[in-house]
């Protein structure tokens, strides 16, 4: 079976960035009749890197599933399970570790990243980073290589961990037989890869320019109304390829109504109307699943039923697996 798999860390409100970037590709995926298994995951243990409040913790893991149900991940033919129900991801997060050379993390991203921060603040090179932090490129190898993942759906600035992944499972093989681990390979998703947040920079939780997608339509209209413009008046013609509000407004409208408000642009629109037509695309597009996301939060249950189900699945797939790998690796 050819299996896809991709995950979301639970570390706020998802907002237009991760529906765009991340959630909306992978469900038109679900579709694809290259792949005979899909795994959706909540990449709840990642989160405990940086997230400390417990209350917050749980909010933010519930507000995904949310998302994702809301948004039209078909169930019938998806797995939607969180990361920390299947204990096995763990038991091969050591193994795997065990096959690493350390070099591989000093050289990851995220942890340099972090040195460089530091360097530049004058401080100690690893000043707030903890193991957590530093290993998460090998738990991201669990999740991946637990699941006999052929093909993981990522965005330019994560096909070094799907590298990792595959290095990981390539030592495996020359050390355990050819059959121990899948080698995942990376599906550049171009669409949205590049989503603009309020300043214009890429929208990031860390810049503190994100649209939240779960605002009501007051605040998202509020949201709207502060992205970055210039002080050109609204008679004055503008260029609706340099345009912050044109950039999101392609993202969810139609041809016909992206030609028509690219002819206001060159005509000359004000800032004012522009962002009015940019919350009306977006609002329409969200307003079914607002509903549908505010109902399972108010009535977590029905989220609880799905995540019991999909722990099921996955969790039957998993001890499959992992007993296969553990009697190659440890020969019990």
């Amino acid at each position: 079976m050819k299996t896809i798999l991709t995950g979301i860390k639970p570390t706020g409100t998802p907002h237009l960035g991760n529906l765009l970037g991340a959630i909306r590709p992978a469900i038109e995926l679900t579709n694809n009749s290259d792949f005979d298994r899909s795994l959706y995951f909540i990449a709840d243990s990642h989160a405990l890197t940086s997230i400390r409040d417990p209350k917050e913790y749980k909010e933010n893991v519930y507000s995904v599933a949310a998302t994702w149900i809301a948004l039209g991940l078909d169930l019938d033919k998806a797995i939607l399970f969180k990361q920390s129900d299947i204990p096995e991801v763990f038991e091969l997060t050591w193994m795997l570790q065990c096959l690493t050379p350390k070099g591989d993390m000093n050289r990851a991203h995220s942890y340099k990243a972090k040195v460089q921060q530091n360097i530049e603040n004058k401080t100690d090179e690893d000043h707030g980073v903890n193991m957590g932090l530093y290993n998460y490129p090998i738990l991201m190898s669990a999740d991946i290589l637990l699941y006999d993942t052929n093909i993981v759906p990522v965005g330019k600035d994560q096909i070094q961990h799907i590298e990792i992944a595959r290095s990981i499972a390539q030592r495996a093989n020359q050390l355990y037989g050819a059959s121990c681990l899948v080698e995942p390979q990376e599906l550049i998703q171009e669409a949205g890869a590049y989503v603009p947040g309020l300043d214009g920079r890429k929208m990031s939780k860390s810049y503190g320019n994100t649209i939240s997608l779960w605002e009501t339509e007051k605040k998202l209209r509020k949201l709207i109304n502060k992205i970055t413009t210039d002080s050109s008046a609204p008679e004055e013609p503008k260029n609706p390829d340099d345009s912050i509000i044109m950039d999101l407004y392609k993202l969810f409208a139609r041809p016909s109504e992206i030609q028509a408000l690219e002819k206001r642009y060159k005509e000359g629109i004000g800032w004012g109307e522009a962002k009015l037509a940019l919350f009306e695309v977006v609002n329409e597009y969200l307003s079914g699943p607002r509903e549908i996301y505010t109902n399972l939060m108010n009535d977590k249950t029905q989220i609880d039923k799905i995540l019991d189900r999909g722990r099921s699945q996955a969790k039957e797939l998993a001890e499959k697996n992992m007993k296969r790998i553990r009697k190659m690796i440890t020969g019990f």
